[in-house]
């Protein structure tokens, strides 16, 4: 259990949220490969448990404590978040600060093929994705009380200079591609057409769908969000289109032509969909596509990175940690192929566009 004392968590339960039958039961779940996640059963309720991973953690990594805080506020809106119950900071009751939710029923996704389903059902699972984050991006923060969850203004400016440091702290390899994006992003960033509550991590499997219907109950893993630019965050759930996320199957290497046989909407239609249904201009969303896509490849890179240092550090919060770190280096390729093709139209490497 990482070193988890169950009695300790037992009884800080049975103080915030009552009395229940039976011991504790707790099992990690496998998954996330940032904090540390559990299935706690206390009696007749199942809550899921969030908690910091041990060891030495990178600055401002790990924000249980603003996963909490989003969902709190976030209950009852357009976009679905299990409740939370229960947000502990004192790290003396199981060695990290930690947050319990209720635990919620239905299916998530890993392979972003959907195999097994019929066309109709494929578009309409990828449909509510596209409608869910269009909905999270038009929530006015203030209305949820986030007014002040993050500065908003200049993200992605300071989403690359966080990044920098992020990957400079966890660096265990010169890695051609990055220096080369550290270099190129912050002289080329568009102006920010919005400011809006962004997820940071958006993606099939950060989401429960409900357990027959193509239709979100959830969305999980809100350690990355912020206030920030939309189409940023936009950007990073199109990733899948092009590069793998995780061990799961992805969209990466099918065409336009094989998508839609699947039912699929290809990344061009994805956008297009997002931009009807937030109301930002389709063509300046795709002036600026490669540049967010570069970004966010940048992003991504650190963020496995960060992976790579806690794997080597012997801390990681998954068992596939070390993979993930091999991944480093192909994921800043991939990244700087697209912002080399930039700013020539003609030579876009935008697919669909």
């Amino acid at each position: 259990m990482s070193g988890m004392d169950v009695a300790r968590l037992a009884a800080c339960l049975r103080v915030h949220l009552g009395p229940f039958e039976g011991p504790l039961a707790v099992r990690a779940v496998e998954g996330g490969q940032s904090n540390p996640t559990f299935l706690v059963d206390a009696g007749a309720a199942r809550y899921v448990l969030r908690r910091k991973p041990t060891g030495s953690l990178l600055p401002s990594a790990h924000a249980v404590e603003r996963e909490y805080r989003v969902m709190q506020a976030l209950e009852g809106s357009a976009v679905p978040v299990p409740r939370v119950r229960l947000l502990c900071e004192d790290a003396e009751v199981i060695g990290s600060a930690f947050y319990l939710m209720d635990f919620v029923e239905g299916r998530i996704l890993t392979d972003q093929t959907l195999p097994g389903m019929a066309p109709s059902k494929r578009r309409a699972h990828y449909d509510a994705l596209n409608r869910t984050i269009a909905a999270l991006h038009g929530i006015a923060p203030e209305s949820v009380g986030l007014g002040d969850y993050g500065r908003g203004t200049q993200y992605v400016q300071r989403q690359i200079a966080r990044w920098t440091r992020q990957y400079r702290s966890a660096q265990t390899q010169r890695i051609e591609a990055m220096e080369s994006l550290i270099e190129w992003l912050p002289v080329r960033v568009p102006p920010q057409a919005g400011t809006g509550l962004v997820h940071g991590d958006f993606r099939l499997d950060n989401v429960i769908f409900h357990p027959s219907e193509p239709r979100i109950v959830a969305v999980l893993d809100w350690e990355l969000s912020t206030l920030g630019d939309p189409l940023a965050d936009f950007a990073y759930h199109c990733l899948n289109w092009r590069i793998g996320l995780g061990v799961h199957r992805t969209l990466a290497g099918l065409d336009d032509a094989q998508l839609r046989a699947l039912g699929i909407p290809t990344e061009a239609e994805h956008l297009v969909a997002y931009c009807a249904r937030t109301g930002l201009g389709t063509d300046e969303a795709i002036a600026h596509w490669p540049f967010y896509l570069a970004f966010n490849l940048f992003r991504l890179a650190a963020i496995q990175q960060g992976i790579a240092r806690r794997a080597l550090d012997g801390n990681a919060a998954n068992r596939r940690a070390a993979d993930v770190a091999a991944r480093v280096e192909a994921t800043a390729a991939e990244g700087w192929r697209v912002a080399a093709a930039v700013p020539g139209r003609a030579s876009l490497l935008t697919r669909g566009f």
